[in-house]
């Protein structure tokens, strides 16, 4: 499994806007599509963290092979009146606003 976090920037009166947006889009074909197994959205003093887990370990090709999908561009749309970019100056894609880990750790079975 391959999970990225995406950390931008959003009201917090918009959280429930958001998920709704979300919900809506999780409901059709596109997380299959994008092979998303699992979406959190957490929100902390105006920050919009947005957790995805994926099949397989190369995640962000499925982001990517769906970002030209009408589906994938209009919640994209959606969302940009409530979330914005941590970074405006270096922001092109999710991709440069996904957080890098450093330290994993998993309970054994």
């Amino acid at each position: 499994m391959h999970s990225t976090l995406i950390v931008a920037r959003m009201l917090p009166e918009s959280a429930e806007h958001v998920a709704k947006l979300f919900a809506d889009f999780d409901a059709t074909e596109m997380p299959h599509r994008m092979g998303t197994r699992r979406r959190e959205l957490f929100s902390y003093q105006g920050l919009y963290f947005h957790l995805q887990d994926f099949e397989g370990e190369e995640g962000h090709q499925g982001i990517e092979a769906a970002r030209s999908h009408p589906l994938f561009q209009g919640i994209s749309a959606d969302l940009s009146e409530h979330i914005t970019a941590y970074d405006p100056e270096t922001w092109r894609s999710p991709a440069d606003a996904m957080a890098r880990r450093f330290y994993r750790w998993e309970q054994s079975s």
